[in-house]
This record gives C-alpha cells, structure tokens and sequence, in this order.
C-alpha cells in the first residue's frame, strides 16, 4: 500500500496504491473516487468478518459504524480519500508500535493494523472532548486527518497540550488531564480550560484548529430553514 498526499495543507486528500492482494481499511464515506477494478466490502470490523461489539466500541469513539475495505482485481488499483473538514493529513509506519489516535482523526490503514478503542478516563468528560480514544496497533501504514495544519512535538519529560487539539500520541507517553492554569478559576477565565498533560519520551501530533470550538463559533450564525 503506497500513500501520496496531495493539496497539501489546507485541502488535503490522499491517493492510495495498491497492488493484487492488498487491502487499503477506511471510513465509510472517505471515497472520492477509485480505479474500476476496486472490489468494496463493507463490515463492522476486519475484512474477514464482522464484530459488531469492535463497532459498537468504534462509535463510541467518534468514528463510523462501518469500514470499507478496497481491493483491486487482477490488476493494481487507486482509491481516493478524503474528509469532511479542510485540513491535513499524515502518513505514519507502524512496526508494531501501539499509537493512540483521537476520534475523528483515523481515516486509513493496511489490513495488518488493528483498530481497538482506548477509555482516557472520567476527567475528559469535564474537557468536552471524547472520552474514548482509538488505539492503532500491528505493523503496516495507517493515515490520519486533522482540521488544519498537522505537526509534530517530540515530548522528553512534562509536556502540556489544550485536549481539542490532540491528533495521535505514541502510547509510550503517560498523560493525565488537568486544568492549564495555577487555579480552576483561572483556567476558566483564560478559555483554557481542561488540557492534557504528557510525560514521558514520546511524539504528540497536534492540530492546528479545534473543531468543537469552531462548530461553536460557526453555529450561532447559521440560519434556521423554514
């Protein structure tokens, strides 16, 4: 399975290869358009067979009830993907590396990649974030979106992020989820609020906007139909 990103950051969609035998895991509705020799099986979990407690435990986690999964018939194929927000998107090896990817931000993977759920505990409730996390582990490619610019930060020690801009994390880092100023009302006051705060050696990617907050901006503007 070879990745190729293209309209790169702001409007981001990513060109998959594959050869007879591959299979390229995605989000149902990702397609944007795919070679004519592209067999599509839709299940709840792997290609092979379905588990409607991994999908149950999917939504949970921000993502879609159902995956696709392409493969081309005889010849090599392409499929086409994309997301519902402008942004970017990242291209991460595997081997055999467990990462910890946001809900929302999973978009593709190769068939040896395992798709879990992770619980980041009841103080993300306070956070307005998801409190279920995807875990991403096996060996293989997997692709992640963001709304916005995508960017790495290398975490050596005690690291603090705002938890509406949280895309993956390796899972050898810790976190917890803590308040971003010396005191609640100072948090609050600053439009801070909750954050996460990571320890360890690890990568955090972040993303350049928060999708909550611009749906909070956005929705008081748009008009009622009739």
């Amino acid at each position: 399975m070879h990745v190729e990103l293209v309209n790169q950051p702001g409007n981001t969609a990513a060109k998959v290869s594959l050869r007879p035998g591959e299979v390229c895991t995605a989000e149902s509705g990702a397609m944007l358009a795919m070679s004519s020799n592209m067999q599509i099986t839709t299940t709840t979990h792997k290609k092979q067979g379905g588990s409607l407690l991994k999908a149950a435990k999917r939504l949970l986690g921000g993502e879609s009830l159902f995956l696709n999964h392409f493969e081309p018939q005889n010849t090599p194929g392409e499929v086409w993907l994309g997301t519902d927000l402008a942004g970017d998107m990242l291209v991460l090896p595997l081997n055999n590396d467990n990462l910890i990817v946001q809900g929302g931000s999973f978009l593709a993977c190769d068939e040896g990649i395992e798709v879990d759920l992770g619980w980041q505990g009841f103080k993300s409730l306070l956070s307005g974030e998801r409190i279920f996390w995807l875990k991403l582990k096996g060996k293989g490619t997997a692709v992640l979106s963001s709304f916005g610019a995508i960017y790495p930060i290398e975490v050596d020690g005690d690291y603090i992020v705002d938890t509406g801009h949280i895309v993956a994390f390796s899972e050898t880092l810790q976190f917890s989820i803590t308040k971003a100023g010396m005191s609640w009302l100072q948090s609050i006051l600053g439009g801070e609020g909750m954050v996460c705060k990571f320890s360890g050696r690890g990568t955090v990617w972040c993303q350049s906007h928060n999708e909550s907050s611009f749906g909070q901006l956005l929705g008081p503007e748009l008009k009622v139909r009739g």
